[in-house]
């Protein structure tokens, strides 16, 4: 199947699959469900067909990990955080059309379909390799249910993926002493056979569909990421595990194992809009088999690799399917000067915020799209959501609508009669109309912050109007004049309530229940006569409230005691800073030779999953420098940093590679890499003293 046109009949929307083992955050809200439900509720205000679906992941290895750590069983703990997820993001107004399970059968045949169908064409490989087996409780072990000392740094609880208390990558044969985390016993190396992907048969058509295909209408962060797995060389993916938490493997030799949760997750896409049509009465084929439906996938961008190369691929590999038009994934967003961290409780939950303000619901929507991570991480902070409400939601949004409401119901009990336009009024009818179409074109090109602004330009050009003619002073004089301004800025507000339902469903409902009409869609707004004069107006509450500041106190306290809570362990337990080495003399450390450097180029070391080869001009020369750092950075995010590089080292072979030098990164109490590098740009060569 071919990709949609720029005018589809139809919009397939999806939001990442949130994975059920825990609730929801802001950082997950800010990046791939409110954005989606922004452009979707857009959609459907110009009367397109599109269908929102999404729902919840609950297979893999960490629904397992949970129900073990929690003393259930996998469906308890899916059953228990679906519920969760799904009632944070019903009282968030995100307006999913279904927001579905993958537990759920019609998923288990859909998922099975496609591994049938490519089972029977041969699209799949075989491989068998060794892994390790829990004779007690008959079970190969995945990666977290296997602990040992870490081979690095001695930590004696050590997963099979990664040492927690130094943050190396690690594979469960590394460990040292291993033993299964569901028995305790030592677990033995036992052969086992899966099928595999093979991703590299589709390297070809990947690179026409998105090197040559979006590099002009896909995000820079998104074109970026995709461009440096398809150099590095894509390799065949495991589609099995063996597990029995899943969808079972649907052939002969599949006992015991289910499929990989990275394949079967992204076809609960198709599942969901099976489920949604069934329910609905539609037929769900051409909302992913019509080449004039646009498929748009958000995600936040660890979600990347998936839906922009795997999940293509199944789809091509399939052949009935249309693929992504585009995949505006949103980077992350941090939290009062922090990395959210589920683990540590550094987080704001979505189902808290929503127990606690009900009443704030739309101001956080609000304040989330005004910061929201497009191009690059963002932060929140307490401080920034009080300054953003009051001085933008009440001191210009509610100011503008609570003024003109309460002029009108005290002067004339409803709407009152309009002359005339000038031509100066005329202008401003043109420059809201103009603020309209900026909102649409800016939603339509994924960059909500800019739409955002464009709506308050609306609720500003409204306010200024009132300040401007001081209808409370003019009626007392000519009240008719004075009806004739309120009048004209009743009908800013109903365009101000139309364009703001996007982002503010609430309150946009709201607006237009004092104006006493039935909510606008984005197609109504030609003309200016949205009220008639005579229409009652409802005396509604002012819209929003200043944040106290003792809500922005507790908030913070809150935060800190609940990663204080989460992080009390033994002693033994807690990540600290190393020690300092043994003493050396002045004499050998200026034997080290550590200039600033620029990295021209930078890409992943083919079939090395931890290395980033960079190329550095050092101001003397320009130099490959191999980094195991894979983990902490994308290649393209450092091209273009000046870094420290100790340029005397001598130079070693890794893997193929010679590396000509050191880049300097700093390590954090959590194991994470930072970049050291220069607070002002300085000449390359320069040296560090």
């Amino acid at each position: 199947m071919s990709q949609g046109n720029s005018s589809p009949k139809r919009y397939t929307v999806t939001s990442a699959l949130p994975y059920a083992n825990g609730p929801s955050h802001i950082g997950h809200l800010a990046g791939a469900y409110l954005p989606a439900d922004i452009y979707v509720r857009y959609l459907r205000s110009r009367g397109e067909d599109v269908v929102y679906v999404c729902g919840s992941d609950e297979h893999g290895t960490s629904i397992n990990i949970k129900a073990v750590a929690e003393g259930t069983t996998p469906q308890a703990v899916v059953d228990k955080y679906h519920a969760i997820i799904r009632d944070a993001f019903a009282a968030f107004n995100i307006s999913f059309d279904i927001f579905s399970r993958t537990s759920h059968q019609v998923h288990h045949d859909t998922a099975q379909e496609f591994f049938n169908k490519f089972h029977a064409e041969g699209k799949f490989i075989e491989k068998t390799s060794e892994q390790l087996y829990d004779e007690e409780k008959n079970m190969f072990l995945a990666d977290r249910f296997v602990v040992g000392t870490c081979p690095n740094c001695g930590y004696e609880e050590a997963y099979g993926n990664q040492c927690e208390n130094c943050g190396k990558d690690l594979s469960p044969t590394e460990l040292i002493n291993p033993r299964s985390k569901v028995s305790g016993s030592t677990p033995v190396m036992k052969a086992t056979t899966h099928w595999y992907l093979p991703l590299n048969d589709y390297q070809e058509w990947l690179e026409d569909y998105i090197l040559k295909g979006h590099e002009k209408d896909w995000k820079v962060n998104v074109f970026g990421q995709c461009k440096s797995w398809l150099q590095d060389g894509l390799q065949p993916r495991a589609i099995t595990r063996d597990m029995e938490w899943g969808v079972k493997v649907p052939v002969e030799g599949g006992e015991g194992k289910v499929l990989y949760v990275w394949f079967d997750a992204p076809i609960g896409y198709i599942s969901a809009t099976k489920e949604w049509a069934e329910a609905n009465g539609k037929d769900w084929k051409p909302y992913w088999q019509d080449e004039d439906t646009a498929l748009i996938h958000f995600i936040g961008k660890d979600n990347i690799v998936f839906h922009c190369i795997i999940f293509p691929a199944i789809l091509k590999g399939h052949g009935d399917f249309i693929i992504p038009q585009n995949v505006p994934a949103n980077e992350f967003l941090n939290l009062e000067g922090r990395k959210i961290s589920t683990s540590k409780n550094w987080a704001i939950w979505m189902h808290e915020f929503a127990e606690r303000y009900p009443e704030q619901i739309d101001a956080l929507r609000y304040v989330l799209t005004a910061i929201m991570p497009e191009t690059k991480d963002a932060e929140f902070t307490w401080s920034e959501y009080k300054s953003r409400v009051d001085n933008e939601l009440v001191a210009t949004f509610a100011n503008f609508v609570n003024r003109v409401k309460v002029l009108s119901l005290k002067n004339f009990e409803g709407v009152p009669a309009r002359a005339e336009l000038s031509a100066e009024e005329q202008a401003i009818v043109q420059e809201v109309h103009a603020g309209v179409a900026e909102v649409g074109d800016a939603i339509q090109a994924y960059r909500f912050r800019e739409a955002l602004n464009a709506v308050m330009k609306v609720a500003r050009l409204g306010d200024k109007y009132l300040s401007d003619r001081e209808p409370w002073h003019l009626v007392k004089q000519d009240k008719a004049a004075a009806g004739h301004v309120l009048n004209f800025g009743l009908n800013i507000a109903a365009v101000l309530a139309t364009v703001s339902e996007p982002f503010m469903p609430d309150t946009s409902l709201k607006i237009f229940q004092m104006l006493g009409i039935d909510p606008l869609k984005w197609t109504d707004l030609e003309g200016f006569d949205f009220v008639a004069a005579g229409q009652p107006l409802e005396n509604i509450p002012h819209l929003f409230k200043k944040i106290d500041p003792k809500m922005v106190e507790q908030e913070i306290e809150r935060l800190h005691a609940s990663q204080t809570a989460a992080e009390e362990a033994p002693a033994e337990e807690v990540a600290e800073v190393p020690p300092f080495k043994e003493e050396t003399s002045f004499d050998d450390f200026q034997q080290m030779d550590i200039r600033v450097g620029t990295i021209l180029e930078a890409s992943r070391v083919p079939k090395a999953d931890r290395l980033l080869q960079f190329q550095v001009d050092t101001g003397h020369d320009q130099r490959t420098i191999v980094s195991g750092v894979a983990k902490f950075f994308e290649p393209e995010e450092l091209v273009g940093k000046q870094v420290l590089v100790l340029a005397n080292l001598k130079p070693r072979k890794i893997r193929g590679v010679v590396s000509q030098g050191m880049i300097l990164f700093a390590e954090d109490g959590e194991g994470n890499l930072h970049l050291v590098n220069p607070e002002y740009i300085v000449q390359a060569g320069s040296s560090v003293n």
